[in-house]
C-alpha cells in the first residue's frame, strides 16, 4: 500500500510540473528535460507514467474536467453555475487547470488531441443541464447540447481574454457578466431569481473543498495506521 501511494503521489507531483510547463511555454515548447527539473524526479519514474509528452498533455487535459466536483446543491443550475465559477477561481493560480487551459486552446501542433478536452467538458456541462431539466429549472425551449457547446466555447473565449487582460485576474467577474446575460434564456424565472452569481463564490467553494479534500486525506491516514 504504502508503495502505490508514493506511485500516486510521483504520478501526482510530475503532473503539476507538466502542467506548469505547459501553461508557461505552450506544447510544441514543452520539454521533457524541463518537467524533470520541474518535478525532481527520475527520467525512469517518469516513463514509468508516461511515454511521452503527448501522454504527459493528455492526462493533463484529462484532470481539467476530473478535478472540479462541486457540493451538491438542491437546484442543479447553481452546481452548473458553482462548477464555472470554482474553474475560474483556480485558473488563476491553479497550475493543473492553468496548463490544461493553454493546452485546450492554443493553436500550435497537430500532434495532440484538443477535441478530448472540449467533448469531455461538453459532456460534463450537458449532465448538469440534463439533470436541470429534469427537476424543471430550465426552459422546455432549451436544446441541452447546443447550450453545453455555447457555454463550453464561450468559456475558452472568456478565459483567453482574461489572461491576455488580467492574467485570470478577472476572470470570475466576467463569467458572472456572462451568466447574467445567458441564464435569463436558459433557466425558468422563479429558478433565475434563486441563483447565486457571486463573483466571489468560486473562492468560497474551492476553500470549503479543499478542507473537506485536506480532512479526507487526514481520516485516511489515521485508517492506514490503526489497520
Amino acid at each position: 500500500m504504502a508503495q502505490q501511494d508514493r506511485a500516486i503521489r510521483t504520478r501526482r507531483v510530475i503532473l503539476e510540473a507538466a502542467a506548469s510547463v505547459f501553461d508557461e511555454q505552450g506544447y510544441d515548447r514543452a520539454t521533457i528535460a524541463e518537467v524533470l527539473e520541474r518535478a525532481g524526479v527520475t527520467k525512469g519514474a517518469l516513463y514509468f507514467h508516461f511515454a511521452s509528452k503527448e501522454q504527459l498533455a493528455l492526462a493533463v487535459l484529462e484532470e481539467h474536467v476530473t478535478d472540479i466536483a462541486v457540493e451538491p446543491q438542491k437546484i442543479k443550475l447553481q452546481e452548473f453555475v458553482d462548477s464555472g465559477q470554482v474553474l475560474a477561481f483556480r485558473l488563476r493560480s491553479d497550475p493543473m487547470q492553468r496548463g490544461a487551459a493553454r493546452l485546450a486552446v492554443e493553436q500550435g501542433s497537430n500532434h495532440l488531441d484538443r477535441k478530448r478536452s472540449m467533448i469531455s467538458w461538453t459532456v460534463f456541462v450537458e449532465g448538469l443541464l440534463n439533470d436541470a431539466r429534469e427537476r424543471g429549472e430550465i426552459l422546455e425551449s432549451v436544446v441541452v447540447r447546443e447550450t453545453a457547446e455555447l457555454f463550453v466555447g464561450a468559456f475558452a473565449g472568456i478565459q483567453m481574454m482574461s489572461h491576455a487582460l488580467t492574467n485570470q485576474a478577472d476572470l470570475c467577474y466576467r463569467l458572472t457578466v456572462f451568466f447574467q446575460h445567458t441564464l435569463p434564456s436558459i433557466a425558468v424565472p422563479a429558478i433565475l431569481a434563486r441563483l447565486n452569481l457571486d463573483p466571489g463564490r468560486g473562492e468560497e467553494l474551492d476553500a470549503g473543498l479543499q478542507r473537506a479534500k485536506t480532512g479526507a486525506a487526514a481520516g485516511a491516514g489515521l485508517n492506514a495506521v490503526a489497520s
